[in-house]
């Protein structure tokens, strides 16, 4: 029998029994469709903490103070004390005692109204450098960033994000308008370009104006010098260990810090700070495949399960061929071929319910879902393989019936 006999054979004993052959297939069809929707959950998610690390710019460590204590004794978390200064992120700028960074940007954060007309809008107010453009690898849609005469002049100007725009303006073509920034009229010198979300937190809705118009003008007050937090960019990512040791060595010196566990500020690497989030999600992506994997061990069986059902069923057939000279070899593959039947069918099922189920879980839910295609076709060809491997028990039994015996138990 030809290869083309045995197929048409094969899908013809597969459509004989179509419910029982339907409920076979569901099993690898339910397990290849968890298998694709799992891997395209693994790779958004990495995408999103991929995304997370470049919005956060390269080779970046986040300089952070210190906690705070109540007069109770109860402490805040940390970034709530006013440890760091801008005489502290101007003194990383030492090519002598830091030499492996490139940049810093300081960053003094507040929430604050923004007004434009009879709009008003309550967002994060920045007051930092004209460094922060390049540390933080953002650009301008429209206009100018922030400069250094800025910054010395204690200039009303601001930077508005796309979103802020937007919500202000209608439109992003704001340079030239006027902004009331926490009571204090601003002039509109730029819009950064849209970059999205990292984590929780919308990086177009927000408001950039010179540290030292923050300081004295927007916030005030006994700790207008300190600052949020400081970005460092090292000079390479393979220096970002050595600029952490500089960065920490200096600002230890300048706070005359001795012993290790009383530092007031914390140094981390933009990498550590989403490490997490991408362990979470690998954990989650392994446990998930592994629930897929158990779906398609019960496919399997239930090719198995039928094939054994089949061949009991076809104990007549297979000793009528026997007689007429079919070999063992031809039986075997009649019924391997029929086991990868269903396995195609229900790997070919499962893919395109996979990619529609990626489809639906992205436009429904606030996460990433990826179509991988390695996936897809990965699926596939375990669906056939468990077809092949859960068929060959039932193949060797049927091709080990001798005829006589087979004709005369039907």
């Amino acid at each position: 029998m030809s290869w083309t006999q045995t197929v048409r054979t094969a899908w013809s004993a597969v459509r004989s029994h179509t419910l029982r052959s339907a409920l076979t297939v569901l099993g690898i069809l339910i397990g290849i469709a968890a298998v694709i929707l799992t891997v395209g959950l693994g790779v958004g998610s990495q995408r999103e903490v991929d995304a997370q690390i470049d919005a956060l710019g390269s080779n970046l460590l986040v300089v952070t103070p210190g906690s705070t204590t109540s007069p109770s004794g109860v402490r805040g978390g940390f970034g709530s004390a006013t440890t760091l200064t801008r005489a502290d992120a101007e003194a990383l700028t030492s090519d002598v005692a830091v030499p492996d960074v490139a940049a810093v940007a300081a960053e003094k954060s507040s929430s604050a109204e923004l007004s434009a007309g009879d709009t008003t809008w309550t967002t994060t107010v920045t007051g930092t450098t004209a460094a922060w453009l390049d540390v933080r690898s953002r650009q301008l849609a429209d206009g100018r960033f922030l400069t250094a005469a800025d910054d010395i002049d204690r200039a009303t100007v601001v930077v508005l994000g796309s979103d802020s725009a937007t919500e202000l303006f209608g439109t992003t073509r704001v340079v030239g308008q006027q902004v009331t920034v926490a009571g204090v009229p601003c002039s509109v010198v730029g819009v950064l370009t849209s970059v999205g979300t990292s984590g929780s937190t919308n990086l177009d809705d927000m408001a950039l104006v010179p540290a030292s118009t923050m300081a004295e003008t927007v916030t005030g007050g006994t700790t207008a010098q300190s600052v949020s937090r400081i970005y460092v960019q090292a000079v390479s990512g393979d220096r970002l260990s050595a600029a952490s040791q500089e960065v920490t060595a200096l600002l230890s010196n300048l706070h005359q810090i001795t012993d290790p566990d009383a530092r007031d500020f914390t140094v981390s690497a933009s990498e550590s700070l989403v490490d997490a989030a991408a362990s979470v999600s690998r954990t989650l992506t392994v446990l998930l495949t592994g629930i897929a994997a158990l779906s398609l061990l019960v496919g399997g069986i239930g090719v198995m399960n039928i094939m054994i059902v089949s061949v009991t069923e076809r104990t007549r057939e297979i000793g009528l061929r026997k007689a007429l000279g079919a070999t063992p070899r031809t039986i075997r593959r009649q019924f391997l071929v029929e086991a990868s039947v269903l396995g195609l069918t229900g790997g070919l099922t499962g893919a395109v319910l996979g990619v529609v189920g990626t489809r639906v879980v992205s436009s429904l839910a606030a996460t990433t879902v990826v179509v991988s295609v390695p996936a897809v076709v990965g699926a596939v060809v375990v669906a056939v393989a468990i077809g092949l491997v859960f068929g060959v028990y039932p193949a060797t039994r049927a091709a080990r019936l001798a005829p006589i015996d087979a004709l005369r138990s039907a």
